[in-house]
């Protein structure tokens, strides 16, 4: 994924847990006291020295699994998308409006691709 957009030297982690741990995450940091999908917390500032470090994925295996059944997908294949969807948020982008959600999809498509994925 990150070849594919580029960043084949740059880093990130990824962070695989349960609904508790992201819930707590998203009320700190986004003020929404919820379980989600996937959280993304960029660290890359602009004076810092190559390796580039883009920041932090975090997934919710609660709710990939959940997500995963109900769209009648493996697990893995939903947690590729996440991944995705993450990656492009620690890239700068959004789904705030129907072109942004339309160009992150198209992106996202691309990645899960690039990664193996259908």
């Amino acid at each position: 994924m990150l070849a594919e957009l580029g960043l084949a030297d740059a880093e990130l982690s990824v962070l695989l847990t349960d609904d508790p741990l992201i819930q707590q995450l998203n009320a700190e940091h986004r003020k929404k006291d919820r379980a989600t999908d996937v959280l993304a917390f960029e660290l890359d500032a602009p004076d810092r020295d190559e390796p580039r470090v883009l920041g932090d994925v975090v997934i919710s295996l609660d709710t990939a699994f959940r997500q995963a059944r109900g769209r009648k997908r493996p697990l893995l294949a939903e947690v590729r998308f996440l991944l995705a969807h993450g990656l492009l948020h620690l890239c700068g982008y959004d789904h705030g409006t129907p072109a942004e959600k339309r160009e992150m999809d198209q992106w996202t498509r691309r990645l899960v691709r690039a990664a193996g994925g259908i």
